[in-house]
């Protein structure tokens, strides 16, 4: 033991002696105090509350004073999944992804452009708190919130998105919403939510998986059938899809060529995970936006619920979404992040990322255009 106190009073001495972490001079007298000495307090990217990118939050749904443009909205719901569940926790491993990021820093060199600055009041407003134990009333919790936050007047004295005004069916401008899942099934109340408003809607669906399955085996009940892969099969039986609508990056297993059937029945075309081989991503951006055309559209990315090799790289899927700017989007999701089977936080991170890119996709009236950036290499030698 005094051989290790030696050595620790050692090495002291000789960092003092090399000028390493000297001690502050001067004593604090009481006279001081932190705002006059350090500023304002400022969280650090581990610190403070567990807002989106350390975004302003509000209980919105109960504080019907809070103002917003676009609102990020949790909805910590999986007990729609068909194989792991885990995903309640996502609207909290986004946020936690998010910590890095904040509206001061918020300019890409992908975009050329940071949301925060482009006029929008953008606001995290909490979660659905929704009940574990009855799919049936979480459902309803869901759509109810959802609705509640859609009906809100916006923050902005002007007009953030005027083509909105003109595809509401009451003739006004709403408020757009990004959710955070939660399983996928969270899309089925959102598409109900946003029917009230919009009429159907084109949904731009990046997954795996279809996810227009008509039941599930045992399903003997209705709410039994609504499940994280059967929720767009009880949207059409709604009317609230149009048939306009495009699955991208499909690579799941199928019981045959009858899905596919059934699911250009549903309303959707479909773009395969090899097709970024074979065309490219000006080619499948440019199929998507002629499919979905002119009408509102609502945007689902699924990160892993139900894991398939071969996917999209996040690069890719980043690239495409920014090739979107521009369409008619009344909505945006990223689902099924469940942290229990992520590792080193990299899925959450990727969320919270594409979280950000949907912002920026939300204020942008058309895709960023390829620019010569100081520093950069030359377009013409590429």
């Amino acid at each position: 033991m005094k051989r290790l106190v030696a050595f620790y009073v050692a090495v002291t001495l000789a960092a003092a002696a090399c000028g390493e972490q000297q001690p502050l001079h001067g004593s604090h007298d009481g006279t001081e105090t932190w705002l006059s000495k350090y500023g304002k307090q400022i969280d650090q990217p581990f610190s403070g509350p567990l807002a989106f990118s350390h975004a302003e939050y509000a209980r919105c749904l109960e504080d019907e004073t809070a103002a917003f443009d676009i609102a990020i909205l949790g909805m910590p719901f999986d007990t729609g999944t068909t194989y792991r569940p885990g995903a309640r926790f996502g609207p909290y491993a986004i946020r936690s992804g998010s910590r890095r990021q904040r509206a001061s820093r918020g300019y890409t060199l992908a975009w050329r452009s940071n949301p925060y600055a482009l006029g929008s009041k953008i606001l995290d407003c909490g979660d659905v708190p929704t009940i574990p134990f009855d799919n049936a009333l979480a459902v309803d919790q869901m759509e109810v919130a959802y609705a509640t936050l859609l009906a809100r007047p916006l923050a902005s004295s002007t007009s953030v998105w005027p083509r909105g005004a003109l595809l509401a069916k009451d003739g006004r401008e709403h408020p757009r919403i990004i959710s955070l899942g939660g399983d996928h099934t969270i899309v089925l109340p959102i598409l109900r939510a946003l029917n009230k408003v919009y009429g159907p809607v084109s949904v731009i669906h990046f997954d795996a998986h279809l996810d227009t399955w008509d039941g599930y085996p045992g399903a003997v009940t209705d709410q039994s059938r609504i499940t994280h892969g059967t929720f767009f099969y009880v949207a059409n039986e709604e009317g609230l899809i149009a048939n306009s609508s495009v699955h991208a990056g499909i690579r799941c297993k199928l019981d045959g060529m009858d899905d596919i059937k059934n699911d250009e029945s549903v309303g959707f075309h479909f773009i395969t995970s090899d097709d970024i081989d074979d065309h490219g991503v000006a080619s499948i951006v440019e199929r998507i936006r002629k499919r979905v055309g002119d009408t509102p559209v609502y945007l689902s990315g699924i990160v892993a619920g139900t894991p398939e090799a071969g996917g999209w790289t996040s690069r890719e899927v980043k690239r495409i979404i920014r090739g979107l700017a521009g369409l008619n989007f009344v909505g945006a999701d990223v689902v099924e992040v469940a942290p229990a089977y992520d590792h080193a936080e990299i899925t959450a991170t990727a969320a919270a990322d594409i979280v950000h890119d949907f912002l920026t996709l939300l204020v942008s009236s058309e895709p960023p255009k390829p620019a010569n950036l100081p520093g950069r290499w030359p377009r013409e030698e590429l």
